[in-house]
């Protein structure tokens, strides 16, 4: 924190960047983009000039950023680089604050240089946490979530789970991210299958309620009591006739803050059952 934070000189940013992208982070990553992608745009021996024939990696960016996310023909897109890069730039600096977001994801999923998405994105996240945002990049995703240990019990669960329960769990984040319209009460459904899924293939039934097979788990593995009734009652809380998972009813209104407390904790449950598994054999 500077001077002029500490002492009231300069407004201290104390409110996570939910809806917005200030100055300071919309540069640092445009910053990060020139260093990541348009620096990596190279001179050819034969021609002057910078030009995106001469580049495949760029040009197949660029083509996909006119077609896929611009909605763009591609005869408007020119072969110049240093103009093609005065449009990008330009979109970039007057866009909305989430359509600087958008672009971020677009260019880490679609870049093909080797080892690109893992730099990028782990630069983007150390800049994105400085900068105070809520937004970190998940699994090629940038998702509103504000705690690093939150980040990583997500990022583990996913990376160590295959099948229905990675697919309930990217699910959950995607519902989570969309900052369009983000489906929060959808979301926790998801997160509670990740761990249906995931206890039914650890305990190897394939019929019965969490409650139930939660039950088959604590035997198998020891699962502490008090550790069983916890997440026995939360998965009820999204079960009963007035829960999230009551097709009919709409009494009961989810935000961000349910949404991102199921995932964390079902990420954090499954982590939590395969480390005991792993332990004991």
């Amino acid at each position: 924190m500077s001077f002029s934070e500490r002492y009231g000189y300069k407004p201290i940013r104390e409110i996570i960047q939910i809806e917005s992208m200030d100055g300071p982070l919309r540069n640092g990553l445009w910053s990060l983009l020139k260093l990541h992608v348009w620096d990596h745009v190279h001179f050819s021996r034969h021609v002057y000039g910078h030009y995106l024939s001469s580049n495949q990696d760029h040009q197949l960016l660029c083509k996909r950023l006119w077609l896929d996310y611009f909605k763009e023909p591609l005869d408007q897109l020119g072969n110049n680089w240093t103009k093609v890069l005065e449009q990008l730039r330009r979109y970039f600096f007057d866009c909305e604050w989430y359509e600087a977001y958008d672009f971020i994801e677009f260019v880490a999923n679609n870049f093909n240089k080797y080892q690109f998405p893992e730099k990028f994105t782990k630069s983007c996240n150390a800049l994105l946490e400085k900068e105070m945002s809520a937004y970190r990049f998940v699994d090629g995703t940038i998702t509103r979530i504000t705690e690093q240990h939150e980040v990583a019990e997500i990022e583990l669960a996913l990376e160590k789970s295959a099948g229905p329960v990675r697919t309930h769990l990217r699910r959950a984040l995607e519902l989570l991210s969309d900052r369009g319209s983000p489906d929060y009460r959808n979301s926790i459904k998801e997160s509670i299958s990740a761990v249906e899924s995931f206890v039914a293939i650890t305990t190897g039934q394939e019929k019965g309620t969490l409650g139930q097979l939660i039950k088959k788990l604590e035997t198998d593995i020891g699962l502490h009591p008090a550790l069983k009734t916890a997440f026995s009652s939360l998965y009820g809380y999204t079960s009963d006739e007035g829960g999230i998972r009551h097709a009919m009813t709409e009494l009961e209104k989810t935000d961000f803050n349910d949404a991102k407390f199921m995932l964390v904790v079902c990420s954090a449950f499954i982590n939590f059952v395969e480390g005991k598994i792993e332990h004991w054999g």
